[in-house]
């Protein structure tokens, strides 16, 4: 019998618009955060447009502990540089600034400030007791969700592979979504966090239903599948990101540009932190390590392969993305332009579009097909399921 129930969470709270970040200390009172961990990184802290919100935090809380050691793509010792920094104030609360990768290192040194032990005890999915020290999440760049997802990648280079931690405690106590925050997010980081937000909102779309979820084992369901609710916010995700990317990218100062493109990103994380990610993120993740590549661009570049794997069994689906991206098209029949209007996306935002461009090698492509067939979840919830045979001819398509 077909399950017939789905379940939707975010953020606890969401602010959004511009100039919303100023209510932080308001935030900070009302979760009653004295002595906040603030995790960032150099670039930003040194930001002229952050010089207020930092005048403004030391003044309400002088004795928040700032830690400006986070880094794209964060290895796990960047988590725990920011849990010994916490440590230092008895941090009773944490706030990230950043892009995706300085909000995951927050989410996990709020889970091991409260439930000790290191990053490598949460890895995985729902391992985590109970709630983590309080979190407000502010993105400076438009494409990772992560401000509303319950998901948290940190890069392990024990296995060489990007680890994922997912628990319903990882989802932020607030979210604020300041488009300001995102104005001076240079082009490169516009291009590549933008088309992981295209990522995002796509595989959300087009994963396997949640009806047909029933032979997945729910405690070990790290994500529902796909559903009406989730493929209304990926639809409306799309839509902007068609409108929007482009022009945040070729003229960043354009504000009505960066205010759709920071809701399109926080649409498509609640779409896919609740009906998933898939085999893009699947085969990004080893490929990611290994080449040192961002996520958003890695991402980005497979999607269209990815696409053509999934067609036979998404055909509709792919039509009405296709729309998405092209709301006055009148070709009914145009599932395949779908792929062509990503790829067309792809070339406009400078994405690279060959594995090789990457510094992947040939030789590497089993490696890396095999690594990507041990994430179970992510092949579970994709509507075709592969073999590591169908990887890697995904892979020498993309290569």
């Amino acid at each position: 019998m077909k399950q017939a129930v789905w379940q939707f969470a975010t953020a606890g709270n969401i602010r959004f618009g511009r100039g919303s970040h100023y209510g932080l200390c308001d935030e900070l009172d009302r979760l009653g955060i004295e002595r906040p961990l603030v995790v960032t990184d150099k670039t930003i802290r040194a930001l002229p447009g952050m010089a207020g919100l930092w005048q403004t935090l030391q003044q309400r809380r002088p004795s928040a502990r700032i830690f400006e050691g986070g880094e794209a793509e964060p290895a796990v010792g960047v988590a725990e540089a920011a849990i010994l920094a916490g440590r230092e104030v008895a941090a009773d609360g944490v706030i990230a600034l950043g892009g995706g990768s300085n909000i995951d290192v927050a989410k996990i040194a709020g889970i091991v400030l409260k439930h000790g032990g290191t990053p490598r005890d949460y890895f995985g999915f729902d391992r985590i007791p109970g709630p983590g020290l309080p979190l407000i999440a502010l993105p400076t760049t438009a494409g990772t969700g992560s401000e509303v997802s319950h998901s948290a990648v940190l890069s392990d280079p024990c296995v060489e592979m990007k680890v994922s931690t997912l628990s319903r405690w990882l989802r932020p106590a607030t979210a604020i979504v300041d488009p300001v925050l995102t104005d001076s997010c240079p082009k490169m980081v516009t291009a590549h966090s933008g088309i992981d937000a295209l990522v995002h909102a796509i595989e959300a779309y087009t994963n396997r239903e949640y009806v047909d979820m029933g032979d997945v084992d729910p405690q070990a369901r790290a994500y529902e599948g796909s559903y009406p609710f989730t493929r209304m916010l990926a639809a409306e995700a799309i839509r902007n990101i068609s409108r929007y990317i482009v022009r945040a990218y070729q003229y960043p100062a354009d504000h009505e540009a960066r205010d759709g493109m920071a809701y399109a990103a926080m649409l498509a994380g609640m779409a896919f932190s609740n009906s998933g990610v898939a085999l893009v993120h699947a085969l990004e993740y080893p490929i990611g390590i290994r080449t040192h590549c961002s996520h958003g661009e890695g991402n980005g570049l497979l999607l269209p392969h990815v696409m053509r794997f999934n067609l036979s069994s998404r055909q509709q689906a792919m039509l009405e993305i296709y729309h998405c991206l092209q709301p006055e098209a009148c070709n009914e029949g145009a599932a395949e332009a779908a792929i062509e209007e990503v790829v067309a996306l792809q070339q406009a935002l400078g994405i690279r579009q060959r594995l090789r461009d990457l510094g992947l090698s040939r030789g590497d492509i089993p490696e890396m097909a095999r690594k990507a067939f041990q994430i179970k979840r992510l092949m579970d919830i994709n509507p075709r399921v592969p073999d590591e045979e169908d990887l890697r001819q995904i892979l020498e398509a993309a290569y």
